[in-house]
């Protein structure tokens, strides 16, 4: 071991060896100046990384901590009671016996395309071949790669007002201008669409995060409004697959007879968000610079997973997995309409109850800047919940809390919100909390409005 380290240090320069003499320290090695250590030179970076640090309402990346509030409605926890993590580590445990150790198709593997085309024919009516979909790592790597591939500097972007503030920071990282067009009970407002615009993102399926569900005459609409101007759709359907009143309405993208839209979905949010796996659907022309920008960056998906999820597929595990989680995550919206219903009464409205698995609460007269210390105050007593604000463009017009109820039981839910409405009204006396009782003589309960106020 002595003369291994004596090797390492002459390898390394920090020792010299004189034969018949011995070793000695390297008489050029200089010790290293504090005051030199004590200057960082501030480096100069590209017009990229200026663009993403200089919004000063970007999204922060999402907390990775141990420990959660006890009550947690972050919107994007999952249950793990819901997946079937047995299944899963058997069919990991299958492929990893014979896993690839080379590279792979940027493409993905043709065997899940293949069961993904036929998943979306049979889920969202999607008529696509397993050649036009792209393998990506979730839905943040779709939006980058669509908006190099279609964004210049300058270019006008629409996006709904409030919107996943995700795909607003992707945007602005390539200097398109982001044109924001507001978001009414039934979604993206067709009559304010711009003139001229090279791209529309849109959440049609569950709005995020007001929840509205795009109507099918809006949604032949905005195809109408892309095919006359040359724009393209970005569909982001990150959750349309649990909807639990009236009968789900068509992609936009099973509508397109021009070649306008491009699709992207998502295994994270129906399973697991650490499962980095989703996939673009795009047409024909843009194919190329779709699978080449995806080369550039990172080759391929993780093949393991790629072979897994084919099975798991085939097998008809995925769409027994969502039917599973649609009936839980029903009975976990029946209890949180419920115990809002209970302890805000009035005081509160509910959107975005009829799809996906989170709610907006709004209040009513209730300023915008009440919300962060309502947060707080949630906090301190256990509780967590967002604020929409980071979401728009331009500012909410009051109070509004993001609640999703995907981690948590029923009876969690119940009391999560029992807690909730005390430290608001501890916070705010005399406003929008548990003194606010039920709802008035002729208006609607919160329950009744969270269910109709997106069944369009």
């Amino acid at each position: 071991m002595v003369l291994i380290a004596y090797e390492e240090l002459i390898a390394e320069g920090y020792a010299v060896g004189r034969v018949g003499a011995g070793t000695y320290v390297a008489a050029t090695i200089q010790a290293p100046r504090m005051r030199d250590a004590l200057r960082p030179v501030a480096p100069r970076v590209s017009r990229y990384a200026s663009r993403i640090l200089s919004d000063p309402a970007a999204d922060p990346p999402l907390p990775v901590s141990p420990r959660r509030a006890r009550y947690d409605f972050a919107y994007y926890l999952a249950n793990a009671e819901d997946f079937p993590a047995a299944i899963w580590r058997r069919l990991l445990s299958h492929h990893l016996r014979s896993v690839s150790l080379d590279y792979a198709s940027v493409q993905g593997d043709a065997a899940l395309r293949t069961e993904i085309a036929r998943y979306l024919g049979r889920t969202r009516n999607i008529q696509c071949d397993p050649w036009q979909i792209l393998l990506v790592n979730g839905t943040q790597q779709a939006l980058d790669l669509v908006a190099r591939v279609l964004l210049d500097p300058g270019d006008r972007v629409v996006m709904e007002d409030p919107h996943y503030a995700g795909a607003r920071e992707v945007f602005r990282a390539t200097g398109a201008r982001i044109v924001p067009v507001a978001v009414d009970d039934a979604g993206l407002r067709i009559d304010l669409l711009p003139r001229r615009a090279r791209l529309a993102y849109v959440t049609p399926s569950h709005q995020f995060p007001t929840g509205a569900v795009l109507p099918l005459d809006r949604r032949l609409l905005l195809l109408a409004w892309a095919a006359r101007h040359d724009a393209y759709i970005l569909e982001d359907d990150y959750d349309g697959e649990y909807r639990y009143e009236g009968r789900p309405i068509e992609a936009v993208q099973s509508l397109d007879r021009a070649g306008r839209v491009v699709y992207t979905g998502t295994f994270s949010r129906i399973l697991f968000p650490s499962l980095r796996m989703g996939y673009l659907v795009a047409p024909e022309p843009l194919m190329p610079a779709r699978s080449q920008a995806k080369w550039i960056a990172d080759r391929h998906t993780s093949l393991l997973q790629q072979a897994a999820l084919a099975d798991f597929i085939r097998e008809g595990h995925l769409e027994r997995a969502i039917r599973r989680a649609r009936l839980r995550h029903a009975g976990r919206r029946e209890a949180l309409l419920s115990a809002i219903d209970r302890h805000f009464g009035s005081a509160a409205e509910v959107l975005g109850a009829s799809a996906g698995v989170h709610v907006l609460l709004r209040f009513p007269g209730v300023p915008a800047l009440r919300t962060p210390e309502w947060i707080s105050a949630a906090a301190r007593a256990g509780v967590r919940v967002s604020s929409t604000t980071p979401y728009y463009v331009r500012a909410p017009m009051g109070c509004e809390l993001l609640l999703g109820y995907a981690a948590m039981n029923e009876r969690e839910i119940a009391a999560g919100i029992r807690i909730l409405a005390g430290a608001i009204s501890a916070a705010d006396p005399g406003r929008a909390a548990a003194s606010a009782g039920p709802p008035a003589p002729g208006r609607a309960s919160v329950r009744a409005r969270g269910r109709s106020t997106i069944a369009n």
